[in-house]
């Protein structure tokens, strides 16, 4: 999730617009999960996690460097791309957005404000199925082969349990949901943008979900469900996301970025590093569990998500 920073502004707490954001991205989660419907091994003086047949319990999972290699937005870039949904000069534009960010290491407003409104205006007038369609063909090109393998282990557990298993990301809900579906999870909580008549309108609902709106999301979205945040789980590398993974009584750490790291430590969350092969630091309870090409820059703000008025 660190490469989608620059997506929107930093804030300290959740916005109207960050409630509205979640808020919509959970009643899409919902409709979507309504439509459709190696276990990681437990250290031995802990307790068993997760809870087989709590249904009071789910897992909430960020989408970029928690599940997936990379950023999943830059991926399907690469696929609109390859589309020719955009022009050169547009792919320029994104990959230097997206080479400062990775440089400069913080978010800037107005590159995060600029990268929003080009990526809208590329889907503006484009039909949501169109998208849909061209989701499920990126997944199966660009993302398939980048899925964590401890991570998805961590997922299964949740799964076998009986629990409800959720992603949460600032990715348009559709592409989210595609992913989802293919994992086995129950569903997606992603950006929702307006749609009138199945054709996007270019405009955003709320605003992307990411930060403080993701907290918003699964706060609405447990609540719709009835579920117990104490006895829900979070995953994620950012530190954008503590406020999400502040909500649940299981968090976790997944390949975090420096300051969730120093977060999680002080904290005592669980923690666990997928990226270089070396065993999971133990902070706390240990874990349970043992760039995409510069064209993907072209979708890092693109939401899309049904809105029907």
């Amino acid at each position: 999730m660190a490469a989608l920073g620059w997506l929107t502004p930093r804030r300290r707490s959740a916005t109207a617009r960050s409630v509205l954001a979640g808020e919509a991205s959970a009643e899409a989660a919902r409709k979507s999960s309504q439509e459709v419907q190696e276990t990681p091994r437990l250290a031995a003086e802990e307790p068993e996690f997760p809870v087989l047949g709590d249904d009071k319990a789910a897992a909430f999972f960020d989408l970029d460097n928690t599940v997936m290699q990379g950023a999943a937005l830059f991926h399907f870039g690469r696929g609109l791309y390859k589309r020719k949904f955009f022009e050169t000069r547009d792919l320029a534009r994104f990959a230097w957005q997206q080479a400062w960010f990775r440089l400069a290491g913080v978010e800037d407003p107005e590159h995060m404000q600029d990268a929003r409104d080009s990526a809208l205006s590329i889907v503006k007038g484009h039909r949501v199925a169109e998208l849909e369609t061209i989701g499920e063909e990126i997944y199966d090109e660009y993302m398939a082969g980048r899925i964590w393998p401890g991570t998805r282990a961590l997922a299964q557990a949740h799964l076998d349990a009986g629990q409800k298993v959720w992603l949460v990301t600032a990715a348009p809900v559709e592409i989210a949901q595609v992913i989802a579906r293919r994992l086995g999870l129950t569903g997606a909580l992603g950006t929702v943008a307006e749609s009138v008549a199945g054709v996007y309108t270019g405009k955003l609902v709320g605003e992307p979900l990411h930060g403080p709106a993701k907290a918003e999301a699964v706060r609405a979205l447990a609540a719709a469900e009835g579920l117990d945040l104490s006895r829900c789980a979070a995953y994620s590398d950012s530190h954008n996301d503590i406020p999400m993974l502040s909500l649940v009584g299981h968090p976790y750490a997944i390949n975090p970025d420096a300051k969730l790291r120093r977060h999680a430590r002080e904290k005592d969350w669980r923690l666990r590093d997928y990226r270089t092969g070396r065993k999971a630091a133990k902070v706390g309870i240990p874990a349970a569990a043992g760039v995409g090409a510069v064209a993907g820059g072209t979708a890092a703000a693109i939401a899309l998500s049904r809105r029907r008025r």
